[in-house]
Protein backbone atom coordinates (compact mmCIF):
# COMPACT_ATOMS: atom_id res chain seq x y z
CA UNK A 1 0.00 0.00 0.00
CA UNK A 2 1.37 3.42 -0.86
CA UNK A 3 1.12 6.48 1.29
CA UNK A 4 0.32 9.80 -0.24
CA UNK A 5 2.36 12.74 0.86
CA UNK A 6 0.46 15.77 1.98
CA UNK A 7 0.90 18.82 -0.26
CA UNK A 8 3.72 21.13 0.85
CA UNK A 9 2.70 24.12 2.89
CA UNK A 10 3.09 27.67 1.58
CA UNK A 11 6.25 28.34 3.60
CA UNK A 12 8.01 25.34 2.03
CA UNK A 13 6.98 26.41 -1.48
CA UNK A 14 8.20 29.96 -0.88
CA UNK A 15 11.52 28.72 0.52
CA UNK A 16 11.99 26.44 -2.50
CA UNK A 17 11.28 29.22 -4.99
CA UNK A 18 13.65 31.57 -3.12
CA UNK A 19 16.39 28.91 -3.21
CA UNK A 20 15.94 28.60 -6.98
CA UNK A 21 16.18 32.39 -7.44
CA UNK A 22 19.30 32.49 -5.25
CA UNK A 23 20.86 29.77 -7.41
CA UNK A 24 20.24 31.84 -10.55
CA UNK A 25 17.47 29.71 -12.01
CA UNK A 26 15.15 31.74 -14.21
CA UNK A 27 11.69 30.79 -15.45
CA UNK A 28 11.39 29.86 -19.11
CA UNK A 29 9.78 32.59 -21.20
CA UNK A 30 7.97 30.10 -23.41
CA UNK A 31 7.34 26.40 -22.96
CA UNK A 32 7.07 25.73 -26.71
CA UNK A 33 9.72 24.68 -29.20
CA UNK A 34 10.62 27.12 -31.93
CA UNK A 35 9.13 25.58 -35.07
CA UNK A 36 9.95 28.66 -37.13
CA UNK A 37 13.63 27.85 -37.51
CA UNK A 38 14.29 26.12 -40.86
CA UNK A 39 15.81 22.64 -40.80
CA UNK A 40 19.42 22.38 -41.80
CA UNK A 41 19.83 20.26 -44.91
CA UNK A 42 22.40 17.53 -44.40
CA UNK A 43 23.58 15.97 -47.69
CA UNK A 44 24.87 12.86 -45.91
CA UNK A 45 21.51 12.31 -44.22
CA UNK A 46 19.71 12.79 -47.53
CA UNK A 47 22.00 10.20 -49.16
CA UNK A 48 21.36 7.72 -46.33
CA UNK A 49 17.62 8.31 -46.59
CA UNK A 50 17.67 7.75 -50.37
CA UNK A 51 19.72 4.57 -49.98
CA UNK A 52 17.31 3.23 -47.37
CA UNK A 53 14.29 3.99 -49.54
CA UNK A 54 15.81 2.33 -52.59
CA UNK A 55 16.88 -0.81 -50.70
CA UNK A 56 15.31 -4.02 -51.89
CA UNK A 57 12.14 -5.05 -50.10
CA UNK A 58 12.81 -8.78 -50.51
CA UNK A 59 14.99 -8.90 -47.41
CA UNK A 60 12.82 -8.75 -44.31
CA UNK A 61 14.23 -6.33 -41.77
CA UNK A 62 15.22 -7.68 -38.40
CA UNK A 63 12.72 -6.89 -35.67
CA UNK A 64 15.03 -7.71 -32.76
CA UNK A 65 18.09 -6.10 -31.30
CA UNK A 66 21.54 -7.59 -31.43
CA UNK A 67 22.99 -5.55 -28.58
CA UNK A 68 23.76 -6.46 -25.00
CA UNK A 69 21.15 -8.39 -23.10
CA UNK A 70 20.52 -9.15 -19.48
CA UNK A 71 22.11 -12.47 -18.58
CA UNK A 72 19.84 -15.14 -17.12
CA UNK A 73 20.94 -18.18 -15.13
CA UNK A 74 20.61 -21.64 -16.73
CA UNK A 75 17.94 -22.78 -14.26
CA UNK A 76 16.10 -19.44 -14.12
CA UNK A 77 12.53 -19.71 -15.44
CA UNK A 78 11.57 -17.17 -18.09
CA UNK A 79 8.22 -15.41 -17.78
CA UNK A 80 6.76 -12.48 -19.72
CA UNK A 81 3.26 -11.31 -20.63
CA UNK A 82 1.78 -8.13 -21.97
CA UNK A 83 -0.05 -6.23 -19.21
CA UNK A 84 -3.49 -6.64 -20.80
CA UNK A 85 -3.25 -10.42 -21.26
CA UNK A 86 -6.01 -12.12 -19.26
CA UNK A 87 -4.78 -13.85 -16.10
CA UNK A 88 -6.51 -17.09 -17.06
CA UNK A 89 -4.74 -17.26 -20.44
CA UNK A 90 -1.37 -16.62 -18.81
CA UNK A 91 -2.08 -19.27 -16.18
CA UNK A 92 -3.01 -21.83 -18.86
CA UNK A 93 0.19 -21.07 -20.77
CA UNK A 94 2.34 -21.53 -17.65
CA UNK A 95 0.69 -24.88 -16.91
CA UNK A 96 1.24 -26.09 -20.46
CA UNK A 97 -2.51 -26.29 -21.05
CA UNK A 98 -2.33 -24.47 -24.39
CA UNK A 99 -1.15 -27.00 -26.94
CA UNK A 100 1.84 -25.86 -28.97
CA UNK A 101 1.47 -26.27 -32.70
CA UNK A 102 5.07 -25.99 -33.92
CA UNK A 103 8.53 -26.14 -32.42
CA UNK A 104 11.99 -24.74 -33.06
CA UNK A 105 15.22 -26.14 -31.61
CA UNK A 106 18.07 -23.63 -31.49
CA UNK A 107 20.76 -26.07 -30.29
CA UNK A 108 23.94 -25.84 -32.36
CA UNK A 109 23.23 -22.42 -33.88
CA UNK A 110 25.50 -19.41 -33.58
CA UNK A 111 23.91 -16.31 -32.10
CA UNK A 112 23.28 -14.70 -35.50
CA UNK A 113 21.90 -17.94 -36.95
CA UNK A 114 19.64 -18.42 -33.91
CA UNK A 115 18.26 -14.91 -34.29
CA UNK A 116 17.55 -15.41 -37.99
CA UNK A 117 15.94 -18.81 -37.36
CA UNK A 118 13.76 -17.46 -34.53
CA UNK A 119 12.57 -14.48 -36.57
CA UNK A 120 11.80 -16.69 -39.58
CA UNK A 121 10.00 -19.20 -37.36
CA UNK A 122 7.86 -16.50 -35.72
CA UNK A 123 6.96 -15.00 -39.12
CA UNK A 124 5.95 -18.44 -40.42
CA UNK A 125 3.92 -19.20 -37.30
CA UNK A 126 2.08 -15.89 -37.65
CA UNK A 127 1.39 -16.59 -41.33
CA UNK A 128 -0.06 -19.98 -40.38
CA UNK A 129 -2.15 -18.32 -37.64
CA UNK A 130 -0.61 -20.54 -34.97
CA UNK A 131 -1.54 -19.61 -31.41
CA UNK A 132 1.21 -21.27 -29.36
CA UNK A 133 4.68 -22.50 -30.33
CA UNK A 134 7.62 -24.04 -28.48
CA UNK A 135 11.14 -22.63 -28.75
CA UNK A 136 13.96 -24.77 -27.35
CA UNK A 137 16.88 -22.48 -26.52
CA UNK A 138 18.87 -24.75 -24.22
CA UNK A 139 20.78 -23.84 -21.09
CA UNK A 140 24.37 -24.26 -22.24
CA UNK A 141 26.83 -21.52 -21.37
CA UNK A 142 28.48 -19.72 -24.24
CA UNK A 143 32.10 -20.44 -25.11
CA UNK A 144 33.09 -16.84 -24.44
CA UNK A 145 30.46 -15.93 -21.83
CA UNK A 146 29.65 -17.08 -18.32
CA UNK A 147 25.91 -17.28 -18.93
CA UNK A 148 23.59 -19.10 -21.35
CA UNK A 149 23.92 -16.84 -24.37
CA UNK A 150 21.11 -18.16 -26.59
CA UNK A 151 18.66 -18.37 -23.65
CA UNK A 152 19.44 -14.80 -22.58
CA UNK A 153 19.04 -13.47 -26.11
CA UNK A 154 15.81 -15.40 -26.75
CA UNK A 155 14.45 -13.81 -23.57
CA UNK A 156 15.22 -10.34 -24.97
CA UNK A 157 14.19 -11.07 -28.57
CA UNK A 158 10.77 -12.45 -27.67
CA UNK A 159 10.03 -9.38 -25.54
CA UNK A 160 10.72 -7.18 -28.58
CA UNK A 161 8.75 -9.20 -31.13
CA UNK A 162 5.46 -7.41 -31.85
CA UNK A 163 3.39 -10.59 -32.28
CA UNK A 164 4.34 -12.14 -28.92
CA UNK A 165 1.65 -11.84 -26.26
CA UNK A 166 3.45 -13.92 -23.64
CA UNK A 167 6.09 -16.56 -23.09
CA UNK A 168 7.19 -18.70 -20.17
CA UNK A 169 9.47 -21.62 -19.45
CA UNK A 170 8.03 -24.94 -20.52
CA UNK A 171 7.00 -27.89 -18.38
CA UNK A 172 9.75 -30.44 -17.73
CA UNK A 173 8.26 -32.80 -20.33
CA UNK A 174 8.74 -30.12 -23.01
CA UNK A 175 12.22 -28.94 -22.01
CA UNK A 176 11.79 -27.16 -18.66
CA UNK A 177 13.92 -24.04 -18.28
CA UNK A 178 15.66 -24.91 -21.56
CA UNK A 179 12.54 -24.09 -23.60
CA UNK A 180 9.68 -21.61 -23.69
CA UNK A 181 6.05 -21.70 -24.70
CA UNK A 182 5.34 -18.64 -26.83
CA UNK A 183 1.78 -17.31 -27.12
CA UNK A 184 1.32 -15.45 -30.40
CA UNK A 185 -1.16 -12.83 -31.49
CA UNK A 186 -3.23 -13.84 -34.45
CA UNK A 187 -3.69 -11.20 -37.14
CA UNK A 188 -6.41 -8.74 -36.29
CA UNK A 189 -6.59 -9.99 -32.72
CA UNK A 190 -6.26 -7.90 -29.61
CA UNK A 191 -4.64 -9.37 -26.49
Amino acid sequence: MSRRRPPPNDDDVSAFRQALRDAGVRPIDSNRADPGRPRREDPAAAARRAAAESAADDTAPSRTSDGRVEAVRPSEPLDFALPDLPWRTRSQLKRGRIAWEAGLDLHGYTLDEARDELESFLRDAAARRQRCVLVVHGKAWGATADYPVIKSHVNAWLREWPGVLAFCSARDADGGTGAVYVLLRRRGQQA
